[in-house]
């Protein structure tokens, strides 16, 4: 009798919480606003990866955003807030997701419409942000060579739901062994097609392929909603 009553509260918790992003998502793309959300577990470098976004975004003049989750501290935000850019700290006090109305809520005082890209970095963890929608028009799956290879097969259900994948921390794959052709080809099995970009944020390798990707995407954003 318990199973199915806990069942049925995640439906309704999940069916409010999706009727809320679409919702969301609908404002983001009226002004022309591209949101990212970015997903890995803890450890490839999300916040590095992000800081590098926000601050080269920036320095060509791009006007960007963010809000970052983690169960506490605000050190990820601190560490983002370096790039320049606005920066918005969500603790989850131990719930292991962000869902689409703390992101909402974290938005309040913004001027949205000012905005090219906002992106929000989930909680690291590669399994309970997979059914959360935010309200965002790219879910970015990231995977650290240091990881391993096999990834993507142990947690298929974030690459199936990511738009793009980004190999992070590439100048690192010689020294763990990291076989590069295996971990695409993994990917390739769990969502074929889906984009793969190799990047380390040491190098910069990657990164203007990344930009390019997102560019891409506020175009064609733009072209929906002329």
């Amino acid at each position: 009798m318990i199973e199915p009553r806990i069942l049925e509260v995640r439906t309704k918790i999940l069916k409010k919480n999706d009727e809320l992003a679409r919702a969301m998502r609908r404002e983001f793309e009226s002004l022309g606003l591209l949101v990212v959300n970015m997903v890995s577990s803890p450890g490839t470098g999300k916040t590095s990866f992000l800081r590098e976004t926000l601050s080269r975004l920036r320095a060509r003049g791009i006007p960007v955003a963010a809000v970052v989750g983690d169960l506490e501290t605000d050190n990820d935000a601190r560490r983002l807030a370096e790039s320049g850019a606005p920066v918005r700290q969500i603790m989850t006090h131990g719930l292991c997701h962000l869902e689409a109305d703390m992101v909402q809520s974290h938005l309040a005082g913004w001027n949205l419409a000012d905005l090219h890209y906002l992106f929000i970095e989930n909680v690291g963890n590669l399994v309970c942000p997979t059914s959360w929608d935010l309200g965002e028009s790219v879910r970015l799956a990231l995977l650290s060579v240091t990881e391993g290879e096999d990834k993507p097969l142990k947690y298929p259900g974030l690459f199936n739901t990511a738009d793009i994948a980004a190999i992070t921390k590439t100048d690192l794959a010689a020294a763990c062994e990291f076989n590069r052709e295996l971990a695409r080809a993994n990917i390739e099995a769990v969502r074929p097609g889906m984009r793969i970009i190799e990047t380390s944020v040491k190098t910069g390798a990657g990164i203007d392929e990344w930009f390019d990707y997102l560019a891409e995407k506020r175009r064609a954003l733009e072209a929906r909603t002329a």
